[in-house]
C-alpha cells in the first residue's frame, strides 16, 4: 500500500508483478532459477523490462509529469533487457561443478563455461556496437560522444576481460573475475545514461 500511495496504482501494479516474479524464480516449489528458459525470462523481465521502464515511470509519477518513450529511456530498456539475458545465462558460470552435483541444468553444465562465456561476450558486443551506431545515427536523441565513446571504451574493456579469460583457460577463479566484470559493466551503463 506504501507503493499505491507514493506512486499510483500503476507503479503499484509493476511492484506486484516484479515481487510476484522474483518469489517464482527463488521459492519453491517453482523455484524458476533452477531451469535455464524460465530463470531468464525472470531476470529479462525484472531486470531489463520491469526496472527501468519502472524506475524511469516511477521517477515521472514522483515529479508529476508525464512518462513518455524519450530515446534514452527506450535505449537504456532495451539495452538493459539484452544484458538481462547475459546476466541470465552468464550467473551460472561461477558454480558449474556445484550444479553438475545437484543435478541443475544450465547453460553452462550444458555447453560449457568457454562456450557460455564466449556466446556472453559476443551479445554484449553486439550490444555495444548497436549503440554506437546509434550514437552516429541519431545525434538528435543521443549524445554521440557518449554513445559512441563511452560503450567503444566499454567494448574494448569487455575485449581485454574475455582475453584474460580465455588465457586462464577459464579457470574458477577467471571466471568468477569474468563475472564481476560483466557486473561492473552493468553499473557503468547507468552510470553512463544521465549522460546519453
Amino acid at each position: 500500500t506504501i507503493v499505491h500511495t507514493l506512486f499510483g496504482q500503476h507503479i503499484a501494479l509493476l511492484y506486484t508483478l516484479s515481487l510476484v516474479i522474483g518469489v517464482v524464480y527463488s521459492v519453491p516449489p517453482l523455484r524458476l532459477k533452477q531451469r535455464p528458459i524460465p530463470a531468464m525470462v525472470c531476470i529479462v523481465l525484472c531486470r531489463g523490462f520491469l526496472l527501468n521502464y519502472g524506475v524511469n515511470d516511477a521517477a515521472a509519477a514522483a515529479l508529476g509529469i508525464p512518462f513518455s518513450w524519450s530515446g534514452p529511456v527506450a535505449f537504456i530498456t532495451c539495452f538493459v533487457t539484452c544484458f538481462a539475458v547475459i546476466i541470465s545465462v552468464a550467473k551460472d558460470l561461477p558454480d558449474v561443478e556445484g550444479d553438475k552435483k545437484n543435478n541443475i541444468t544450465t547453460f553452462a553444465t550444458q555447453l560449457g563455461t568457454g562456450k557460455v562465456a564466449m556466446a556472453s561476450v559476443a551479445l554484449l558486443m553486439a550490444n555495444y556496437a548497436i549503440a554506437m551506431i546509434l550514437g552516429v545515427t541519431h545525434t538528435n536523441m543521443f549524445t554521440t560522444a557518449v554513445m559512441t565513446g563511452g560503450h567503444g571504451v566499454l567494448a574494448i574493456f569487455l575485449a581485454w576481460q574475455a582475453s584474460k579469460l580465455h588465457h586462464t583457460n577459464y579457470s574458477q577463479e577467471g571466471i568468477k573475475s569474468f563475472y564481476r566484470f560483466i557486473w561492473n559493466l552493468f553499473y557503468a551503463e547507468y552510470l553512463m545514461y544521465p549522460f546519453l
